[in-house]
């Protein structure tokens, strides 16, 4: 059996708009056609960088879903750190998709969750989201009691040290969450 025209991830709802019935869905995923990443979401078997998978089912479920944290520093550059699971923010309020193995689900501010937040694309027909390196940063200061104060020091450093790299623009994203401002200040004022 072929797959028909599917995103690189999709879900299973999608699949039997596509043509298929669960048996056939079930079959594909029997010759490793397809993988299962969560409940009823599947990806196609070598259509997407492993690492983005779960991003990518977790998007084809929930479109707000977004690379945060320690997998958005790694995917930046910004960090020699390998997390155990996927780090995936959606809007608080929303609720987390179930199933998935080794992500980290984050609940972010609605009023505050698009600052910052990216695209990019994964694949051919398959864009996904990821916070700048400047939002993810401003988000290790704000939840460093949960990621370490180490993290979000050696990821400043680094970003610094990049051509092209702004404190004012670090300073506008970080201006939107109060609480964190101050001491990525003094963060800026000691590496500068």
């Amino acid at each position: 059996m072929s797959l028909p025209a599917l995103a690189p991830a999709f879900t299973l709802d999608a699949a039997r708009a596509a043509g298929l019935r669960k048996d056939q869905v079930y079959g594909l995923l029997h010759t490793g056609q397809i993988e299962r990443l969560g409940h009823a979401v599947y990806v196609r078997t070598g259509s997407i960088d492993p690492a983005l998978a779960p991003l990518a089912a977790a998007t084809a479920l929930r479109p707000a879903a977004t690379l945060c944290l320690t997998s958005a520093l790694l995917h930046h550059d910004l960090t020699d750190q390998i997390p155990f699971g996927t780090d995936i923010a959606l809007p608080r309020g929303q609720r987390h998709p179930a199933g998935f193995e080794h992500v980290t689900w984050r609940s972010f501010d609605p009023s505050t969750f698009d600052i910052g937040r990216d695209e990019f694309t994964a694949a051919e027909d398959l864009r996904l989201a990821v916070y700048s390196p400047e939002r993810t940063i401003v988000d290790c200061f704000r939840l460093a009691h949960q990621e370490g104060a180490d993290v979000a020091y050696t990821a400043l450093r680094r970003w610094i040290r990049r051509r092209g790299s702004s404190p004012a623009a670090l300073l506008r994203v970080a201006a939107s969450f109060p609480k964190a401002l101050p001491r990525i200040r003094q963060a800026l004022e000691a590496l500068l």
